[in-house]
């Protein structure tokens, strides 16, 4: 589907969302989520199609601090990883970032967790809902790590400010801290009202 000219803006109606495929989530990286490289090629094929239709596509990423509550050292929960800066935080090399695309950077602040995609900015340091409503998006297809964490997040602050969401599920991957998490949490996102494709 091609972007709709309105009143002499581009409005899009569908964006891709791929969330923290960064190296320290993958095989290898200090807080590695089970077998996330494997979704990779199916994430570029994902890239490729939305790009070559001209639609938006989005990447966020965690941007941390190297000192930061949502650390253990600090008091949070998760060990030392995308700080700012380092291989760790860097997208993974497989990943194939278009030219055309929008980098959503989240976890900056010491003392919050920013799960979500929407708690995240550009380099401008304009919000992604701000970013969407420029670009007239009405529906997010969401792909990434961690399931049971920021894609869940993402997905469901996405449900509640409006959206429709298609869950990528053959393009996402969880941690799985504890049994069963994924699968309760894709089960969380389609109560809510996204759809699996």
């Amino acid at each position: 589907m091609k972007p709709q000219a309105k009143g002499g803006k581009m409005l899009y109606k569908r964006a891709l969302l791929v969330v923290d495929v960064q190296n320290d989530f993958c095989p290898g990286g200090t807080l590695p989520v089970p077998e996330a490289d494997t979704i990779i090629p199916v994430l570029n094929r994902y890239i490729g199609l939305f790009s070559k239709e001209g639609l938006p596509v989005f990447f966020s990423r965690d941007w941390h601090p190297k000192k930061t509550a949502h650390f253990k050292k600090y008091g949070g929960l998760w060990p030392v990883h995308c700080v700012q800066g380092t291989c760790g935080a860097r997208f993974h090399p497989r990943l194939k970032i278009p030219k055309r695309r929008i980098i959503l950077s989240k976890g900056m602040d010491p003392l919050k967790n920013s799960y979500s995609a929407f708690q995240a900015e550009d380099e401008a340091g304009l919000s992604f809902l701000s970013i969407l409503k420029i670009f007239g998006v009405t529906q997010l297809y969401v792909g990434g790590l961690a399931t049971d964490y920021c894609v869940k997040s993402s997905v469901l602050d996405a449900l509640k400010k409006g959206f429709k969401v298609k869950l990528l599920h053959n393009a996402i991957k969880g941690v799985d801290m504890k049994p069963g998490d994924s699968a309760r949490a894709i089960k969380a996102m389609v109560k809510r009202g996204a759809r699996a494709c």
